[in-house]
């Protein structure tokens, strides 16, 4: 029988019998998405959805972009607070009727992500402005970075300090980077929460004032201060020894930083990091005591934070650092692709660090295949940045083909990108012992139906949930699948049912 997420799957077919979608979604753990995407749902259901007693099934509802206004008019009122929530995110429009009805909604949460929106009016941004809960305002200042300036007024001048904090800071949840009126910077400096984000914008910075924050207790003000071009050098020399690695860390990258001390800064942040990176990490936590395990932890961060880091005036002027001792430099150095000679973007290409190879291939307008496989023979996958080389410089099908009985199954994964893969090779796949491969066929188009059956009732569940989306699997297929599933929990209910009255008599 197709899994729960096979199911989930189905209940989004084009071809799913809207008799067949009602049952579906009764069954546990199925349904949200259909309730969330299908634009044909019957009428009768979305009524039903909207009276039910069970609340559940609302919340995704409230995210259908078919809805219409009377519905969603009917979920402003809902008295779930998730129902109301789950509106201000997803509608895509909302009428200055709805959108006053939300605005005066009683749950902060609701209030809260209607100020995530970039699609708000300037009278409803005043209004959550003077929110009565700071949460609220907290959440348009870190989202709604395009504010009107009277609206950042109040918000950079809020009496709650997680309100000012939000408002002028390190990190904002969407570009612009919003630069705070001038006559405010003497009192965000002086403002110990507002004091990391302005450093950036000050103009000029003052040796006497740099000084100072350098020796600021708070972290983010170093590290920003950091990252400001015009200090002396021995401020640089002092922030180079700075106990939070983070701040050594932008020390590094300063275009002015003299060559030995970026290979100080270099070699204690790797050195610290190594200690967390060993195969006998258990033992190494036991021996390490609570001030070295957290310097060992902010070497991590400090080179997690340059791992993807764009240096711009290396970037600018690339040749000089291709052969740099510090990935950071030589990444962006390879970004510069097209300017650099042939000679070193092969050097580039065949780089130790994979994010130096990635971003010369990246800046690589064309690269010929064998080049680009054994790009991908060396490339691990990461979480952090999926991009791999066959998604800059796709391969001819007769490579996929070939990839298709590869030893390395992250070769084999990029054998269904081929359209006309042979059904054959489908096949193979399909029962391929990596979950990985087996999801990467499941959704093509010339797998066997036999096999995509098969990966329906798969043990892991992204491959189950990627055959159950597959739009080649026929009507009459979707139809006994959905109805044989209905009719086996019908019948596990009526069992356990059936055991339950036994046990009470």
């Amino acid at each position: 029988m197709a899994t729960s997420d096979a199911l989930t799957a189905l209940s989004l077919h084009p071809d799913l019998p809207p008799e067949l979608l009602r049952d579906l979604l009764a069954l546990p753990g199925v349904g949200g998405d259909a309730l969330a995407h299908r634009t044909d749902l019957p009428r009768t259901l979305v009524d039903e959805v909207l009276t039910a007693p069970d609340r559940r099934p609302v919340v995704p509802l409230a995210r259908n972009p078919a809805l219409s206004t009377a519905d969603r008019r009917i979920l402003a009122a809902h008295p779930d607070p998730w129902a109301r929530t789950s509106l201000a995110i997803h509608a895509e429009s909302l009428p200055p009727d709805l959108l006053a009805r939300l605005l005066d909604d009683p749950a902060p949460q609701v209030r809260g992500c209607l100020a995530q929106r970039d699609d708000l009016p300037a009278e409803a941004r005043a209004r959550l402005a003077r929110d009565p809960d700071p949460e609220v305002r907290a959440k348009l200042a870190q989202w709604c970075t395009d504010a009107p300036e009277d609206v950042r007024r109040l918000l950079l001048t809020d009496p709650e300090p997680q309100v000012r904090g939000a408002a002028c800071a390190v990190y904002f949840c969407r570009p612009p980077h919003p630069v705070p009126p001038a006559d405010l910077w003497p009192a965000l400096l002086a403002d110990p929460v507002t004091r990391a984000g302005v450093v950036t914008h000050l103009r000029p910075l003052a040796p006497e004032t740099a000084a100072g924050l350098a020796a600021d207790s708070d972290e983010k003000v170093r590290r920003a201060v950091a990252a400001r071009p015009e200090l002396p050098p021995d401020l640089v020399e002092a922030l180079a020894r700075d106990e939070d690695p983070v701040v050594r860390a932008e020390v590094l990258v300063r275009q002015d930083a003299p060559e030995a001390l970026r290979a100080e800064i270099h070699a204690y942040l790797t050195a610290g990091a190594a200690l967390l990176r060993g195969d006998d990490l258990p033992a190494v936590l036991s021996d390490l005591d609570e001030g070295a395990l957290m310097v060992a932890a902010g070497c991590e961060l400090a080179l997690a934070s340059l791992e993807f880091r764009i240096v711009e005036w290396v970037r600018d002027d690339p040749l000089p650092h291709v052969e740099s001792p510090f990935p950071v430099f030589r990444r962006s150095a390879a970004l510069g692709g097209a300017e650099l000679p042939a000679g070193t973007v092969a050097r580039l290409l065949d780089d130790e660090d994979q994010e130096v190879r990635l971003a010369a291939a990246e800046s690589t307008p064309v690269l010929d295949a064998e080049t680009t496989e054994r790009l991908e023979r060396r490339h691990r996958h990461s979480r952090k940045r999926p991009l791999r080389p066959a998604d800059l410089h796709p391969f001819p099908p007769e490579a996929l083909r070939r990839f298709a009985t590869d030893p390395d199954p992250r070769l084999r994964e990029l054998a269904p990108r081929d359209p006309l893969l042979p059904p054959e090779l489908a096949a193979a796949l399909a029962a391929d012992p990596e979950a990985d491969v087996r999801r990467a066929v499941a959704g093509h188009p010339r797998l066997p139906l036999p096999s995509l059956l098969a990966l329906l009732d798969d043990g892991a569940a992204h491959v189950a949930r990627e055959a159950g989306r597959n739009t080649a699997l026929p009507a009459a297929e979707v139809r006994r699948i959905v109805t044989e599933a209905l009719r086996i929990r019908k019948r596990e209910g009526a069992s356990k049912s059936l055991e339950g009255g036994r046990g009470g008599a």
